[in-house]
């Protein structure tokens, strides 16, 4: 395979370091624009800008063209318009990181298809990541902008933990304390590990049959919360005490975690990968949770001062309890 010039729009975060790592791996020519805080792979370029400034990112690139531009920090459509503007003609594809919680809240039909409506009146992250699309397929439409919109659902690694309340809940594991899982804890859930989404996001780089798809990456595992919460209690040694209270009332009591649950986790979600794995022959999702969530303990065990419990929402998964567990 050719060498290719990549840009790569952030590229140190959740997702994007290991698209980072594996571009450089395999021998790209990898330039990452971000502020500049966080270290890089050995053979990788740093250029200093700023995501969410247009003028930024022209400064930092100035006349360069690249044969791949993806931009992991697009969050509103004035950012997808303005990189169409700053791209077009500068570059053979530009990938997009949307997000599967456009597609439609409650979802009508499972599995879930590249075909299947976008539409989330609960979540404006996603109504923007939606709207961005729509100019994106647009452009496409109108004069050929090379745009390949890419959805990934739940996608971790091993500092992201998909529990609601993070180190908090699997503190609480840890003290034998009661953890809070929404709803009954047996709708479906897909979670993607970040290495097998990069295998297959990496895999489009290049790709003319990609050009004008919306396309997502996720795994084929499908567990229920309660599962996914066993499972995390099972790398930390140590059975959860689990309680259920409805996806409203924990909006209702923690605001801050009302949009993503309400928008997005509460539903059941099952994926069909089939046009992912057309494009991207052989490629499929190889990491289990069971091995993901050691990951996840393994990581912040390792140091204690990833181990941060947020008093204040550990107070509030108490009133919580306290009010809805009976």
């Amino acid at each position: 395979m050719a060498r290719m010039r990549i840009l790569l729009i952030g590229g140190t975060g959740n997702i994007s370091s290991f698209v980072t790592d594996l571009a450089a791996s395999r021998g790209d020519e990898v330039t990452v624009l971000n502020r500049g805080r966080s270290p890089l792979p050995e053979g990788v370029r740093g250029i200093v800008g700023d995501a969410g400034d247009a003028g930024s990112i022209e400064a930092a690139i100035r006349d360069e063209t690249f044969d791949v531009v993806a931009n992991f920090r697009s969050f509103s459509p004035q950012q997808a318009a303005d990189d169409i503007r700053i791209f077009a003609g500068r570059t053979r594809q530009y990938l997009y990181i949307s997000s599967a919680s456009a597609y439609q809240k409650p979802i009508a039909q499972l599995p879930i298809t590249e075909a299947t409506p976008l539409r989330n009146p609960f979540w404006e992250y996603s109504r923007n990541k939606i709207a961005s699309e729509d100019l994106l397929v647009a452009a496409y439409r109108e004069s050929g902008f090379p745009a390949t919109i890419v959805r990934p659902s739940h996608t971790y690694g091993p500092s992201l933990i998909p529990l609601e309340g993070g180190w908090t809940a699997l503190q609480r594991i840890r003290d034998g304390r009661p953890i809070v899982v929404h709803g009954d804890g047996t709708s479906w859930w897909t979670l993607t590990h970040s290495r097998d989404f990069a295998a297959a996001f990496v895999g489009l780089f290049g790709n003319p049959h990609a050009i004008g798809q919306a396309v997502h990456i996720t795994s084929d595992e499908s567990l229920t919360w309660d599962e996914i919460a066993r499972q995390l209690g099972a790398a930390l040694g140590r059975e959860p005490e689990i309680v259920h209270v409805a996806s409203s009332a924990i909006a209702r009591e923690i605001p801050s975690l009302g949009p993503g649950l309400v928008g997005d986790k509460a539903h059941s979600v099952v994926f069909d990968n089939s046009l992912v794995k057309r494009l991207v022959p052989g490629w499929a999702a190889t990491t289990p949770f069971s091995r993901g969530a050691r990951e996840i303990v393994d990581w912040y065990l390792a140091d204690e001062t990833r181990q941060v419990v947020d008093g204040d929402l550990d107070d509030a998964f108490d009133r919580v309890i306290e009010r809805y567990g009976a």
